[in-house]
């Protein structure tokens, strides 16, 4: 039987939380923190593992340091929303490295996209040489952030 969120119990959630922050943890401290002993933490994240609440962990990167600091929420309108032309959009979308967040919406648009680039001018050639050509697109609009006022990875919330 798989976890689901009402499954989680206040040790799972912590654990969660911290994981979210520190991914690097190690099991022992993890275990100082939620207040439980090493072995049941282990079998709590061997159990969040398999049931697929833990997807993975990665390190976070500083986009300025590579820089990808220019950021821009792109509006994607498509000429065709069939099966078909959504899946292509989804496959084609996949090979550019720059966007970083790609979304289907339920909207007066098709899809938002988050693009990460070191400039405006390299964000411009982006646009008109590869998200522009996807295929099936109609019209794009661009919002260019000013500055990111929260940024962070997903949080458990309490039930």
């Amino acid at each position: 039987m798989q976890t689901k969120r009402n499954d989680l119990d206040r040790f799972d959630r912590a654990i969660l939380d911290i994981l979210g922050s520190d991914g690097r943890i190690s099991v022992t401290e993890l275990a100082a923190r939620v207040g439980l002993s090493k072995s049941p933490v282990q079998a709590r994240l061997k159990r969040l593992e398999q049931d697929g609440i833990i997807t993975g962990y990665r390190a976070t990167i500083d986009p300025v340091r590579l820089d990808r600091e220019h950021v821009a929420f792109v509006k994607v309108k498509l000429s065709d929303t069939r099966e078909t032309a959504l899946a292509a959009f989804n496959a084609a979308v996949q090979a550019i490295p720059e966007v970083e967040q790609c979304h289907l919406i339920a909207g007066d648009f098709d899809y938002l996209m988050k693009v990460r680039t070191s400039d405006m001018t390299r964000y411009r050639a982006i646009l008109a040489s590869r998200i522009s050509t996807l295929p099936h697109v109609a019209h794009t609009s661009t919002f260019v952030a000013m500055q990111a006022v929260k940024d962070s990875a997903w949080a458990v919330a309490e039930a």
